[in-house]
């Protein structure tokens, strides 16, 4: 072998180790320099954009719930996200309540709803800025604020929704594709081996039994309670009422009004508005969290990220781990 292939093989084992290296330093980074910035820092980074002027010591925070409610565990990034992150906007929900400049709090919802964990973890955030900080927090509906947009408005202290949004769709769905026919079609069988005799539930390689069928059903039914009751809690209304509108229809704004789902109709700006004459905020800057909340540990974490993986690769790499073949109960308005 000529000097030559042996400096190209040197050439590449370098750059092979380089890049294994920058890896592992990246991951390192990822892991720990978040947690021990923003433990130095003792503080989280919220950028923020004035959306009205006005009084800076009494002022009210506009949040939003913008696509499918799911918590897909994504990073926050300096440029923000384009998909709903929910670990950022529970984060920009503290904020507010713990912010003494915050008067009160509106959430602008545009969402067909999604996890039944992730809206219930939305809905209990409210409650707790509202019992434990003592803010007012009003929903504003946008296109769509059905199912978990729903469920996480329903303790609101106000909501307002334009007269064509689609609300409603109280319930929950849980489904899987059954493909049987189809694999004994092209000769293909699915080996089970397994503990016990529900460990395969909701396989869609076989039929599901009746008593699977009743299994599942009794999940649902108790989600479905917990809906309901956020409901009758939230809204004040009796419960027969709500399971009688719950069937998981969607109403319009208007529809929504006269069946006592939401108080009021009217945009963002109306209920802007409609806070600060009833809250006694009328002077009250407004502004809204740009991008996603992260401390600033992520900051660095993120800007490191860059420097050594590409976004592409990244973004490719966390759709790949997020995604879930289990199937799962959600509060969702689907077609």
């Amino acid at each position: 072998m000529n000097a030559k292939r042996w400096i190209a093989i040197g050439i590449a084992a370098g750059l092979l180790a380089a890049s294994v290296g920058f890896q592992t330093l990246f991951a390192v980074i990822n892991s720990n320099f978040t947690e021990a910035i923003d433990s130095a820092t003792g503080s989280t980074f919220m950028s923020e954009e004035i959306v009205e002027d006005g009084d800076m010591t009494n002022r009210i925070a506009v949040l939003k719930v913008d696509g499918t409610i799911q918590d897909t565990r994504e990073e926050s990034s300096l440029l923000g996200s384009a998909t709903y992150n929910h670990t950022a906007f529970l984060e920009q929900l503290e904020q507010a309540g713990m912010d003494d400049t915050v008067g009160g709090v509106i959430i602008e919802v545009n969402s067909p709803g999604g996890g039944v964990v992730e809206s219930a973890e939305i809905h209990d955030k409210v409650v707790e800025v509202q019992e434990e900080y003592g803010k007012p927090v009003y929903v504003s509906m946008g296109n769509t604020a059905a199912s978990g947009g729903y469920y996480l408005a329903a303790s609101a202290n106000k909501i307002v929704a334009h007269p064509a949004t689609l609300t409603g769709s109280i319930g929950v769905i849980m489904s899987t594709l059954n493909y049987a026919e189809l694999a004994d079609k092209i000769g293909i069988k699915e080996e089970v081996i397994k503990s016990a005799e529900h460990k395969d539930i909701m396989s869609g390689a076989r039929e599901m039994t009746d008593e699977e069928r009743d299994i599942l059903q009794s999940i649902i039914d108790d989600m479905y309670a917990d809906f309901v009751q956020v409901i009758v809690d939230g809204r004040g209304m009796p419960e027969d009422q709500v399971r009688e509108l719950g069937d998981g229809r969607v109403y319009s704004g208007k529809q929504a009004m006269e069946n006592g789902l939401v108080d009021d109709l009217g945009d963002l700006e109306d209920t802007i508005a409609m806070m600060k004459e009833e809250q006694g905020l009328e002077n009250a800057e407004v502004f809204e969290y740009t991008g996603d909340g992260f401390g600033m540990g992520s900051f660095w974490a993120t800007a490191a990220e860059g420097l050594f993986v590409s976004d592409s690769d990244l973004l490719g790499i966390k759709q790949l781990m997020s995604k879930s073949n289990s199937p799962e109960a959600m509060y969702l308005y689907t077609e």
